[in-house]
């Protein structure tokens, strides 16, 4: 039986700009970074930064969008400005506008505006209002680990003041600080906590499901209801140790329902389509709906999860742009 043509979009593909990376190579950051780097993409990926890549730029994706039945893409500069004290950003949104242009309906900007407390709240806001208003940005990312306070510091107040003003839904990076040098006290999954109980009708997606505090992320999505969980990048590890993916996505469905689950990417593009498959295919074991008490997912589940949840968040109609094969 053929699986249903679910309409696929996902957050967090990242684009680097590859004539700046050329130019920052020397910086001593850049190589404790990339040293740094590999420990997550062996577990989420199997690979590292020196493995053969697609190129990380809106033409490739579509690529592999194009064959694997993904519909949307929400893109993200890569900013790691601390690695070179302050000096650039990997990509900047600029960069992300430019290169999704061809793409009308296919690709969307998902604006970063960080560090949002280093560079000044003012100059945050102006970007980020500029952005949702003139430049059709559908998220904003915020990357606590590079800025100098965590998530729930106040100084960030008036940023998700505008973020409600604006109704744009911020993207957080949340559970560990996977590269150096950043700390991982900046993105606590229990700071959304706070963040939430002060602007209830934020819509915040908590990225990586949290990891290593998977369950703390999913007890506070079953508090707050402008709180969702994202998969992504660790989608790609659930891929690879699929029961792990059970036991986070089925605990997740015993606190939520499945319109507070996002899918997200973060990983090498050429793995896209495995990331669609393991949800598209994923069938909850017996044995862990007798031992665990989790719920087989659905049709509706899985069409949730895949793209009508960021479709709804984000304005976008969820219909299919994928070319028929």
């Amino acid at each position: 039986m053929s699986r249903p043509d679910y309409f696929v979009a996902m957050t967090e593909f990242h684009f680097m700009n590859l004539q700046t990376m050329s130019e920052i190579g020397y910086y001593p950051g850049m190589a404790h970074w990339h040293s740094s780097v590999n420990g997550v993409l062996k577990a989420w990926a199997n690979v590292d930064l020196d493995s053969d890549w697609p190129e990380p730029l809106a033409a490739p994706l579509m690529k592999y969008m194009d064959m694997y039945n993904v519909d949307v893409a929400f893109c993200l500069r890569e900013p790691m400005m601390d690695i070179t004290g302050g000096v650039v950003s990997m990509s900047t949104n600029g960069f992300m506008m430019q290169q999704i242009e061809p793409y009308p309906d296919r690709m969307y900007l998902e604006a970063n505006v960080g560090p949002v407390m280093r560079r000044g709240i003012e100059h945050a806001n102006w970007e980020l209002e500029y952005l949702v208003k003139e430049r059709g940005a559908k998220l904003c990312k915020v990357y606590a680990p590079e800025d100098i306070g965590p998530l729930n510091d106040r100084r960030m107040w008036p940023f998700y003041e505008k973020a409600c003003e604006l109704g744009v839904p911020l993207t957080m990076h949340t559970g560990a600080a996977y590269v150096c040098p950043q700390p991982g006290s900046h993105c606590e999954v229990r700071q959304l906590d706070d963040i939430m109980l002060a602007f209830p009708e934020l819509k915040i997606i908590a990225y990586h499901a949290g990891w290593p505090n998977s369950e703390e992320l999913i007890g506070l999505c079953g508090k707050h209801k402008n709180l969702y969980m994202s998969l992504s990048g660790i989608i790609g590890w659930y891929q690879r140790a699929p029961y792990r993916g059970y036991h986070t996505i089925g605990t997740a469905l015993q606190w939520m329902d499945s319109d507070k689950l996002v899918l997200g990417f973060d990983l090498p593009f050429d793995h896209l389509g495995r990331v669609v498959d393991y949800i598209a295919n994923l069938e909850m074991p017996e044995e862990l709906q007798k031992n665990w008490g989790y719920q087989q997912l659905t049709e509706k589940d899985k069409a949730n999860i895949l793209g009508l949840n960021i479709a709804r968040l984000t304005g976008i109609e969820p219909t299919k742009r994928a070319p028929k094969k």
